[in-house]
């Protein structure tokens, strides 16, 4: 008799105190089917998420179910799917597919290609000549004086070895010393070739502080740009290749055959201004020097040469571009599947998927060994070709030369001055050629990072925005339309009103739009239709900062940094006093438990939090809201992953700060025990409002919510089991 009795008072609304532990996942055997399945595992056989119009299934060769409602379950398979339709339509989840497609290869023809060099370097050469920076302009333009002086005295060094041989070449006796017949010579041989290298060296380190402003600025506005895009882009991105190319665009570039490294910002610029415009002078003045002593014919092979090299190693370093564009994309795989890999951690383990994963990440290591093996042959035979074209005009010359001094118009120290001078060409112009390939390959590694920028662009506000002016904190959606996808609309035609300083909940099944709500009010995303005011205001015309200021949120999925538990607490409010942070972690019922940890509030947390519980870290999140201390907040399932006494206990203090002044406050609820005393519960479906009311009010109306509350009420009474007694 009091099994019935329990279960008519079940179904009228009143729920009888048991206690459940957050340990025992409600598991009701008409609605849930568990078993082992008969298939060994093997490579066919990963796992796998299919979707029906039921709902979603989770398939893996030893254990399957298929909900109609989510349970609470072990963390590993909670991770699979989001537990609403909305989400996984707009989030990418965790699950990998088990054969990925092979990525589509982009043909881009050589003259998008410049196209695209050209605007990056246009971008770049801002931060050479940046506009009221004095100070970087004063260190180009000594810059160029160091560079112009040691070109002019690099060019002296041949001919002061042409007179050291030609005084050299006559008739000497014992008595004769160095100093006497060529001592000046040698010395100014000597202090053109210290004053070269040293005028080099002051320039690299002139320059070193406008290169490196350059990289900082580049990487900062990258840095703000990415946190400023929407939701949709973050959902969407794949971290491992997003950062390695970001570090690559901005900072490392490898410089292959010397070994040497270059931050690829600073090599751009260093090439463009200090390497390319050196070269083409100190080119001018060797065939200028060469015409004037010797004649037109060798500063003909002279040009003839370069032309002929520079002729080779663009067209050579453009059909090697494919090469690094393919290993930029390999690299970029490995690291994204690295990244997820590890970040995903317990579910590799749970599913036993190691050599999966370490198969996944050597196909693309393997793409980029490949790919890089094509980079050095290539590379060879560029330097290969070079070499010859150099080495059969320096010979060319030569003979020349000799026969010069065979005919007694030239002399010997001509001839060696010949030799010195073009033979110094050949250091700029292996150079040049090294430069242009690392330009462009530098250029390939920062096409992802300007793409960005370029591509997606953050939401501004508009020009006549104004701060938003908050009178109670009253909340309407007017008309509201929005889809993650066109195909599919979420909200057609929503509208309801959330008074100021009232308790509201919002409920419904998965897929109603929940979630939903809460991310058009913080204007992650943007409604297709309608409007959204608070105290009248429409928020896409007021000042975005100003409209997030007012509104604190506590996500389902809580986000916590690596870092300790006091700094994760005060992200709410980062001005905040240790003394405020432990007085909302007390609100929040976390502080006994944070004191019993070893390091107390110094404790961390690990990487997104892995190394506190699931109810530790909603704790945490409520802690940090309630720090925060906004007049609008915002629960997004905040007690999903506590058992019934802290979550009880926790509503308490939540519902006492609500009433320390009038606040606005929205919660978003699966379990409807939650929200019973909310001032107006709103319940969804289909993305529309079909009834609201008190909780009494609703129960009386026998609706949708009357048949949710019996069907949570019914299944925790299945899980209750009454014990006889005699």
């Amino acid at each position: 008799m009091s099994a019935f009795r329990g279960v008519a008072a079940l179904r009228h609304g009143r729920i009888p105190r048991v206690h459940i532990g957050p340990s025992r996942p409600l598991l009701n055997p008409r609605t849930y089917w568990w078993g082992q399945s008969a298939v060994r595992p093997g490579p066919r056989h990963q796992a796998r998420v299919e979707l029906s119009s039921s709902g979603p299934s989770y398939l893996h060769p030893h254990l399957c179910f298929s909900p109609r409602k989510a349970p609470p379950h072990p963390r590993a398979l909670s991770r699979l799917v989001r537990p609403e339709q909305e989400k996984s339509a707009s989030q990418s989840t965790n699950v990998k597919e088990t054969a990925p497609p092979a990525a589509s290869k982009v043909v881009v023809s050589n003259a998008e290609q410049r196209r695209r060099d050209w605007a990056i370097v246009r971008k770049l050469a801002v931060h050479i000549w940046p506009k009221n920076d004095w100070g970087t302009r004063g260190r180009v333009i000594l810059g160029v004086s160091l560079l112009v002086g040691g070109k002019l005295l690099n060019v002296q060094v041949p001919l002061f070895f042409k007179e050291i041989i030609d005084t050299l070449n006559i008739p000497l006796d014992a008595h004769s010393t160095v100093w006497v017949v060529c001592g000046s010579v040698i010395l100014a041989y000597g202090a053109a070739r210290i004053g070269a290298t040293l005028f080099g060296e002051l320039l690299n380190a002139v320059f070193a502080n406008v290169g490196q402003r350059a990289v900082r600025t580049v990487a900062r506005q990258t840095f703000e740009h990415l946190l400023n895009l929407d939701l949709k882009f973050h959902l969407s991105r794949q971290t491992g290749g997003l950062t390695r190319a970001i570090d690559r665009g901005t900072k490392y570039n490898s410089c292959g055959a010397r070994g040497n490294d270059f931050r690829g910002v600073t090599f751009i610029l260093q090439a463009i201004l200090f390497r390319v415009i050196p070269t083409a002078l100190e080119i001018s003045l060797v065939c200028g020097i060469l015409t004037y002593k010797f004649g037109w014919d060798y500063a003909a092979i002279t040009l003839a040469t370069m032309a002929a090299y520079t002729w080779f190693t663009v067209r050579t370093t453009a059909w090697r571009t494919q090469f690094r564009r393919q290993a930029n994309s390999a690299d970029n795989k490995a690291a994204t599947v690295a990244v997820d890999s590890l970040l995903n951690y317990e579910a590799v383990k749970n599913f036993n998927n190691e050599q999966y994963e370490i198969k996944q990440y050597d196909t693309h290591l393997r793409a980029y060994e490949k790919a890089s093996v094509k980079i050095a042959t290539s590379l060879a035979l560029l330097n290969s070709g070079q070499n010859i074209i150099f080495s059969t005009a320096l010979t060319g010359i030569m003979l020349l030369a000799a026969q010069g001094v065979i005919n007694g118009t030239m002399t010997v120290g001509d001839l060696v001055m010949v030799n010195q001078l073009v033979f110094q060409l050949s250091m700029p112009l292996n150079f040049l050629g090294t430069i242009y390939r690392e330009v462009r390959q530098s250029l390939l590694d920062m096409e992802v990072l300007f793409n960005i920028q370029a591509e997606h662009t953050p939401a501004k506000d508009p020009p006549d925005a104004r701060p938003l002016t908050l009178s109670g904190g009253e909340i309407t959606f007017e008309n509201v339309a929005f889809a993650y996808h066109p195909s599919r609309p979420i909200f057609r035609d929503l509208s309801f009103t959330i008074p100021a300083g009232k308790k509201v909940a919002i409920v419904g099944p998965s897929g109603c739009g929940k979630s939903t709500v809460f991310r058009l009010l913080y204007r992650l995303y943007e409604p297709t239709g309608g409007r959204i005011l608070i105290d009248g205001q429409d928020i896409f015309r007021v000042q975005l900062a100003s409209l997030r200021g007012v509104v604190g949120v506590v996500p389902q999925d809580t986000p916590l940094f690596h870092a300790d538990i006091m700094h994760n607490v005060r992200y709410g409010r980062l001005d905040a006093s240790d003394e405020e942070v432990i007085a909302a972690m007390k609100k929040a019922q976390a502080h006994d438990a944070v004191m019993k940890m070893p390091d107390g509030y110094a404790t961390t947390v690990g990487e997104r939090g892995l190394m506190v519980s699931g109810g530790e870290k909603q704790r945490l999140a409520v802690a940090r809201a309630l720090l925060k201390d906004p007049p609008i907040l915002f629960f997004d399932e905040a007690t999903s992953a506590l058992d019934a006494q802290t979550e009880s206990e926790l509503m308490k203090n939540i519902n006492s700060t609500l009433l320390d002044r009038a606040r606005t406050s929205i919660f978003i609820a699966h379990r409807l025990r939650t929200v019973v005393e909310a001032d107006i519960i709103i319940v969804l479906k289909d993305g529309s409002v079909i009834e609201q009311g008190t909780h009494e009010d609703l129960m009386r109306a026998g609706g949708l919510y009357h048949s949710m509350w019996q069907e949570q009420a019914a299944d925790a009474f299945s899980d209750f089991s009454p014990v006889s007694v005699e």
